[in-house]
């Protein structure tokens, strides 16, 4: 297959970030595996499919944190939109897809580096499906469902073994069920499966140097560092799509 070393090059940045910063997976990867896969489905199907992977482990470990009741609203509501985003890919031209992804990329850079931790979301029901929704739409297109969910399980968990719980299930479930509507949709390719299985030793390796990283880089510096370089690939994969 060809690319597959960037991809794995890819694959070790993005759980690196996902180490240090607890999300992110997603939004760092899709920076640049769409121009690396043969169609933009079957990137964000290999995006999910190493997500999944890295949200399985932390979740299994703390699913006593898990809290079903404030976790199935926003669950249930994520994987409806989703789907339904999922099916719209097959409608829209991967350039297309690509520009919307680029000004997605610039505008959650701008988010994190200006709004990171001056908005909540509340936790109310309408909240609940809000949140949801936006997750699903971003997860179904972009393959990074992550921004919305985290401001809801921050605003709603009291501790972070909870808040990581419950993103991590949160995370875990909908990377599965997002997985099999690629796969019924045909982006579940044998390209998708050895990149995949190549890239797993990828992911072993990012979470190994983002648990370095962890413990030396002053988190105050480094989320940023990573926001600027997600707003600048959003930039380059806008004009050069």
């Amino acid at each position: 297959m060809e690319n597959i070393t960037e991809i794995i090059l890819l694959t070790i940045g993005a759980s690196f970030v996902q180490r240090t910063t607890g999300f992110g997976f997603g939004i760092f990867i899709m920076t640049l595996l769409p121009l690396l896969m043969p169609s933009y489905g079957e990137a964000t199907t290999l995006s999910g499919l190493l997500a999944l992977t890295t949200s399985a482990i932390i979740s299994l470990r703390m699913r006593r944190y898990v809290t079903w009741k404030r976790l199935i609203p926003i669950l249930l509501t994520f994987i409806a939109v989703s789907a339904a985003s999922i099916c719209m890919l097959e409608r829209i031209h991967d350039n297309t897809l690509r520009k919307i992804l680029g000004i997605v990329l610039i505008i959650t850079s701008l988010y994190f580096i200006f709004f990171n931790g001056r908005i909540r979301i509340g936790t109310s029901l309408p909240c609940q499906i809000g949140a949801g929704t936006l997750s699903g739409i971003m997860g179904g297109l972009f393959g990074m469902q992550g921004p919305p969910a985290v401001l809801y399980f921050i605003s709603s968990e009291p501790d972070k073994n909870h808040y990581l719980a419950m993103a991590q299930m949160y995370f875990l479930i909908g990377n599965t069920m997002m997985t099999i509507v690629r796969a019924s949709n045909g982006f579940l390719t044998a390209t998708v499966g050895k990149a995949y299985l190549f890239s797993i030793a990828g992911v072993l390796a990012g979470t190994m140097l983002g648990s370095w990283a962890f413990r030396h880089i002053p988190s105050k510096v480094f989320p940023y560092a990573v926001y600027s370089y997600i707003g600048i690939c959003g930039v380059i994969i806008f004009v050069i799509s």
